[in-house]
């Protein structure tokens, strides 16, 4: 397995969660990582991505205030805090790797898009009670 995701669960409507996603890729500090979302009967959505030292972020506008990501290269591991969830933040969760290394250290609105990465863990599952 080379993106394990975790942390996901049962909230109420404005609880929080933190999600983690550990990675055993080539290159992991060197790479574009990201969020996505998949709600039932809906197509996967871009929630967040983060640059290879974490200097700069890029969120969608649902999320943009409440999630925040985070990476910690030592650990090879990626993280998405959830805050102030939403019933319609039920979704499963995947973390994702890009294809390749990047080292201009910057994300923009072409990383939104799920062909940039080649990478994908298998998903954790959130929940949002109203």
């Amino acid at each position: 397995v080379q993106l394990q995701a975790s942390g996901g669960g049962v909230v109420q409507a404005m609880g929080s969660l933190r999600l983690s996603c550990a990675a055993s890729i080539r290159s992991f500090s060197n790479r574009i990582m990201g969020w996505f979302r998949q709600a039932p009967g809906k197509e996967r959505e871009f929630v967040a991505c983060i640059s290879r030292s974490g200097a700069s972020t890029l969120y969608s506008d649902s999320v943009k205030g409440r999630f925040t990501i985070s990476r910690d290269n030592a650990k090879n591991t990626v993280y998405l805090q959830l805050n102030t969830l939403k019933p319609e933040d039920t979704a499963v969760y995947y973390c994702a790797a890009h294809d390749a290394a990047d080292l201009s250290d910057y994300v923009g609105n072409s990383d939104k898009n799920p062909h940039e990465y080649g990478y994908w863990g298998q998903g954790t599952l959130v929940t949002v009670s109203s």
